[in-house]
């Protein structure tokens, strides 16, 4: 998770996570639950070198249908590095914060 201002000011907090069944509770290692969120997602193919580019695809279409709300943006990495040396088969998740745009189904 990203605060908008990483990327509006190059100054902000990450809280960096990977799922396990015990969190440790060791030097700045914290157990963490991440809150709910609506977000409007897109998938990233490939390498991180233009993931720029899906980011500014997603934020425009957040922002053309008026859904922005404040909140950090959410990466998950579905396929990356520790999966396979290529980059081309990389796989981000990236959700960014929207408002409610009808009644959940969950």
């Amino acid at each position: 998770m990203y605060d908008n201002e990483l990327f509006t000011t190059g100054r902000g907090s990450a809280a960096l996570y990977h799922r396990v069944d015990h969190p440790p509770a060791v030097g700045r290692v914290r157990p963490l639950t991440l809150p709910a969120a609506e977000l409007a997602v897109t998938v990233h193919r490939g390498a991180h070198s233009d993931l720029d580019i899906s980011y500014g695809q997603l934020g425009a279409y957040v922002t053309d249908h008026a859904l922005a709300v404040a909140g950090p943006v959410r990466e998950a990495y579905l396929v990356w590095s520790r999966d396979t040396a290529d980059p081309d088969s990389w796989r981000t998740e990236i959700g960014w914060p929207i408002f409610r745009v009808s009644p959940s189904t969950r």
